[in-house]
């Protein structure tokens, strides 16, 4: 009996200043994010979503439009940061998009990043065209993903919606 109530203590002792070793998931919301192309003439735009911190560091690439890896490094700033952090993007990969035509996805963004100082790039790129590194670019804030957002390049406005 007392063998007993010296495992169950050293176990209780142990379990008290264990380091848990299991990653806590993040809190994140879906949101549906509706790209409306401007009306350009020529191939699919290859568009990045991308998560940028408070010091314009990329943080996380929440989304890519075209799927054929070989024009990803069109996307020139968004290519070097995912060349030195290459991450599995399948998941949210989808067909890249022409002009005139919009395009629904789905993203997900973590809570803790929402008013938190960071922002939401998209960049564009088109084939035998110009570049846009910040096609459109806003603080990732409960405003901004309520808003309609205007694009510069190819993009003409993204809008987002709770999913």
């Amino acid at each position: 009996m007392i063998s007993k109530i010296y495992t169950i203590a050293a176990l209780l002792l142990a379990l008290t200043f264990a380091k848990p070793e299991v990653a806590v998931a993040q809190a994140t919301n879906k949101y549906k994010c509706m790209i409306q192309m401007t009306s350009y003439m020529g191939e699919g735009a290859y568009i990045v979503i991308s998560l940028i911190d408070s010091k314009g560091a990329y943080d996380k690439t929440l989304y890519v439009l075209g799927s054929n890896k070989k024009w990803y490094k069109t996307l020139k700033e968004w290519h070097q940061f995912y060349a030195k952090n290459p991450s599995n993007i399948s998941a949210i990969t989808g067909a890249s998009v022409t002009g005139g035509d919009r395009s629904v996805n789905v993203i997900e963004i973590e809570t803790s990043k929402i008013n938190a100082g960071y922002k939401i790039r998209f960049e564009s790129a088109v084939e035998d065209k110009a570049y846009n590194v910040k096609d459109l670019e806003i603080p990732l804030t409960t405003e901004t993903l309520a808003a309609k957002n205007d694009g510069t390049g190819y993009i003409r406005y993204v809008r987002f919606s709770a999913n």
